[in-house]
Protein backbone atom coordinates (compact mmCIF):
# COMPACT_ATOMS: atom_id res chain seq x y z
CA UNK A 1 0.00 0.00 0.00
CA UNK A 2 1.50 3.58 -1.06
CA UNK A 3 2.52 5.92 2.07
CA UNK A 4 0.49 8.76 2.06
CA UNK A 5 2.22 12.20 0.32
CA UNK A 6 3.11 13.78 3.77
CA UNK A 7 5.05 10.82 4.50
CA UNK A 8 6.68 10.02 0.91
CA UNK A 9 10.09 10.86 0.59
CA UNK A 10 10.67 14.84 -0.25
CA UNK A 11 13.70 15.14 -2.55
CA UNK A 12 16.48 16.82 -2.03
CA UNK A 13 17.28 20.45 -3.42
CA UNK A 14 19.85 18.77 -5.28
CA UNK A 15 17.67 15.72 -6.63
CA UNK A 16 14.97 18.76 -7.85
CA UNK A 17 17.59 20.48 -9.42
CA UNK A 18 18.21 17.19 -11.32
CA UNK A 19 14.74 16.59 -12.30
CA UNK A 20 14.50 20.14 -13.40
CA UNK A 21 17.56 20.00 -15.85
CA UNK A 22 16.75 17.04 -17.45
CA UNK A 23 13.27 17.98 -18.32
CA UNK A 24 14.51 21.45 -19.59
CA UNK A 25 16.92 20.11 -21.79
CA UNK A 26 14.17 18.22 -23.41
CA UNK A 27 12.05 21.53 -23.72
CA UNK A 28 14.52 23.71 -25.00
CA UNK A 29 15.82 21.04 -27.44
CA UNK A 30 12.32 21.09 -28.73
CA UNK A 31 10.98 24.38 -28.65
CA UNK A 32 14.21 26.59 -28.48
CA UNK A 33 14.86 29.22 -26.25
CA UNK A 34 11.13 30.66 -26.71
CA UNK A 35 9.75 27.59 -24.66
CA UNK A 36 8.30 29.24 -21.78
CA UNK A 37 9.36 28.36 -17.84
CA UNK A 38 5.49 27.67 -17.45
CA UNK A 39 6.09 24.88 -20.05
CA UNK A 40 9.55 23.36 -17.94
CA UNK A 41 8.07 23.82 -14.63
CA UNK A 42 5.12 21.38 -16.07
CA UNK A 43 7.50 18.89 -16.98
CA UNK A 44 9.65 18.72 -13.90
CA UNK A 45 6.26 18.03 -12.47
CA UNK A 46 6.60 21.20 -9.97
CA UNK A 47 4.98 24.80 -10.07
CA UNK A 48 6.54 28.09 -11.46
CA UNK A 49 7.44 29.77 -7.91
CA UNK A 50 9.33 26.46 -7.29
CA UNK A 51 11.01 26.48 -10.60
CA UNK A 52 12.29 30.14 -9.89
CA UNK A 53 13.80 29.14 -6.34
CA UNK A 54 16.35 26.82 -8.37
CA UNK A 55 16.98 29.09 -11.42
CA UNK A 56 16.34 32.91 -11.14
CA UNK A 57 15.79 33.31 -14.61
CA UNK A 58 15.58 30.92 -18.24
CA UNK A 59 18.65 32.31 -19.68
CA UNK A 60 20.41 31.45 -16.06
CA UNK A 61 19.02 27.59 -16.50
CA UNK A 62 20.07 27.60 -20.23
CA UNK A 63 23.92 28.34 -19.65
CA UNK A 64 23.79 25.83 -16.56
CA UNK A 65 22.29 22.94 -18.93
CA UNK A 66 25.26 24.18 -21.68
CA UNK A 67 27.78 24.04 -19.04
CA UNK A 68 26.25 20.80 -17.60
CA UNK A 69 26.76 19.06 -21.23
CA UNK A 70 29.86 20.41 -22.26
CA UNK A 71 31.37 19.21 -19.34
CA UNK A 72 30.07 15.61 -19.77
CA UNK A 73 31.86 15.56 -23.12
CA UNK A 74 35.02 17.40 -21.57
CA UNK A 75 34.69 14.05 -19.24
CA UNK A 76 34.51 11.60 -22.52
CA UNK A 77 38.19 13.14 -24.30
CA UNK A 78 39.33 12.94 -20.45
CA UNK A 79 38.62 9.61 -19.81
CA UNK A 80 39.05 7.60 -23.56
CA UNK A 81 42.31 9.80 -24.48
CA UNK A 82 43.96 8.76 -21.15
CA UNK A 83 46.33 6.05 -21.03
CA UNK A 84 49.51 4.69 -22.84
CA UNK A 85 48.02 2.90 -25.49
CA UNK A 86 48.82 3.49 -28.79
CA UNK A 87 46.98 7.05 -30.36
CA UNK A 88 44.57 5.21 -32.91
CA UNK A 89 43.48 3.35 -29.99
CA UNK A 90 42.65 6.03 -28.03
CA UNK A 91 41.34 8.51 -30.33
CA UNK A 92 38.77 5.54 -31.79
CA UNK A 93 37.79 4.61 -28.36
CA UNK A 94 37.01 8.34 -27.48
CA UNK A 95 35.06 9.02 -31.15
CA UNK A 96 32.96 5.84 -30.24
CA UNK A 97 32.48 7.13 -27.00
CA UNK A 98 31.62 10.81 -28.05
CA UNK A 99 29.13 9.26 -30.40
CA UNK A 100 27.35 7.48 -27.43
CA UNK A 101 27.01 10.47 -26.00
CA UNK A 102 25.23 12.09 -28.53
CA UNK A 103 22.95 8.50 -28.85
CA UNK A 104 22.12 8.16 -25.58
CA UNK A 105 21.42 12.29 -25.04
CA UNK A 106 19.39 13.44 -28.48
CA UNK A 107 18.04 16.29 -26.46
CA UNK A 108 21.51 17.42 -24.93
CA UNK A 109 23.50 17.47 -28.02
CA UNK A 110 20.68 19.08 -30.22
CA UNK A 111 20.76 21.98 -27.79
CA UNK A 112 24.62 22.20 -27.63
CA UNK A 113 25.15 22.18 -31.71
CA UNK A 114 21.96 23.25 -33.00
CA UNK A 115 21.10 26.89 -33.10
CA UNK A 116 18.01 27.41 -31.09
CA UNK A 117 17.45 30.67 -30.82
CA UNK A 118 18.20 34.32 -32.67
CA UNK A 119 18.75 35.98 -29.24
CA UNK A 120 21.66 37.69 -29.22
CA UNK A 121 21.85 37.36 -25.30
CA UNK A 122 21.09 34.49 -25.94
CA UNK A 123 23.84 33.17 -28.42
CA UNK A 124 26.24 35.27 -26.50
CA UNK A 125 25.88 33.05 -23.15
CA UNK A 126 26.02 30.32 -25.72
CA UNK A 127 29.65 31.74 -27.16
CA UNK A 128 30.91 31.91 -24.03
CA UNK A 129 30.34 28.96 -22.40
CA UNK A 130 31.77 27.12 -25.53
CA UNK A 131 34.27 29.40 -25.59
CA UNK A 132 35.19 28.39 -21.92
CA UNK A 133 34.51 24.91 -22.35
CA UNK A 134 37.33 24.95 -25.33
CA UNK A 135 40.35 26.47 -23.32
CA UNK A 136 39.22 23.75 -20.96
CA UNK A 137 39.45 20.82 -23.59
CA UNK A 138 42.25 22.15 -25.22
CA UNK A 139 45.11 20.70 -22.85
CA UNK A 140 43.65 17.50 -24.18
CA UNK A 141 44.44 17.90 -27.16
CA UNK A 142 48.14 19.33 -26.32
CA UNK A 143 48.97 15.93 -24.75
CA UNK A 144 48.94 14.27 -28.15
CA UNK A 145 51.95 14.22 -30.11
CA UNK A 146 52.37 16.65 -33.41
CA UNK A 147 48.67 18.14 -32.74
CA UNK A 148 50.61 21.53 -33.22
CA UNK A 149 51.23 20.69 -36.17
CA UNK A 150 48.28 20.35 -37.70
CA UNK A 151 47.58 23.91 -38.11
CA UNK A 152 51.27 24.95 -38.25
CA UNK A 153 54.17 26.24 -36.02
CA UNK A 154 51.72 29.56 -34.53
CA UNK A 155 50.35 30.16 -31.52
CA UNK A 156 46.28 29.31 -32.64
CA UNK A 157 47.69 25.81 -33.80
CA UNK A 158 45.76 23.73 -31.45
CA UNK A 159 42.71 25.84 -31.34
CA UNK A 160 42.54 25.61 -35.23
CA UNK A 161 43.07 21.86 -34.86
CA UNK A 162 40.60 21.80 -32.52
CA UNK A 163 37.96 23.40 -34.57
CA UNK A 164 38.77 20.75 -37.34
CA UNK A 165 37.71 17.51 -34.96
CA UNK A 166 34.88 19.73 -33.71
CA UNK A 167 33.25 20.11 -36.96
CA UNK A 168 33.70 16.91 -38.27
CA UNK A 169 32.29 15.23 -35.52
CA UNK A 170 29.56 17.71 -34.51
CA UNK A 171 28.32 17.88 -38.23
CA UNK A 172 28.60 13.70 -38.62
CA UNK A 173 26.39 14.18 -35.36
CA UNK A 174 23.91 16.39 -36.89
CA UNK A 175 23.49 14.65 -40.08
CA UNK A 176 22.94 11.58 -37.52
CA UNK A 177 20.03 12.68 -36.42
CA UNK A 178 18.16 12.08 -39.28
CA UNK A 179 19.73 8.79 -40.49
CA UNK A 180 19.62 7.10 -37.46
CA UNK A 181 19.48 3.95 -39.75
CA UNK A 182 23.52 4.21 -39.54
CA UNK A 183 25.03 2.00 -37.20
CA UNK A 184 27.23 4.19 -34.98
CA UNK A 185 30.48 2.05 -35.55
CA UNK A 186 29.99 3.24 -39.13
CA UNK A 187 29.58 7.12 -37.85
CA UNK A 188 32.99 6.58 -36.13
CA UNK A 189 35.16 4.90 -38.60
CA UNK A 190 33.92 8.12 -41.26
CA UNK A 191 34.87 10.28 -38.49
CA UNK A 192 38.44 8.17 -37.85
CA UNK A 193 38.75 8.15 -41.58
CA UNK A 194 38.41 12.25 -41.89
CA UNK A 195 40.37 12.39 -39.00
CA UNK A 196 42.78 10.43 -37.80
CA UNK A 197 44.44 9.51 -41.45
CA UNK A 198 45.87 12.76 -41.99
CA UNK A 199 46.45 13.38 -38.29
CA UNK A 200 48.72 10.46 -38.71
CA UNK A 201 50.55 11.26 -41.08
CA UNK A 202 51.33 14.29 -39.37
CA UNK A 203 52.80 12.59 -36.90
CA UNK A 204 54.67 11.30 -39.00
CA UNK A 205 56.19 14.08 -39.75
CA UNK A 206 54.39 15.21 -42.94
CA UNK A 207 52.95 18.66 -43.50
CA UNK A 208 51.53 20.67 -45.72
CA UNK A 209 53.98 22.88 -47.70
Amino acid sequence: MDKPAAQRKRMTAQERREVIELAATEVFAERGYSASMDEIARRSGISVPVLYDHFASKLDLFERLLERHFADLRAVWREQLAGDEPAERRIARAFDAWFAYVQNHRFAWRMLFQDTTGDPEVEAVHRDVAARSRAEALPLLARERGAEYIAGPHGQALEMAWEVVRSVLQGLAIWWYGHEDVPRQRVVATAMNALWLGFERVLGGETWP
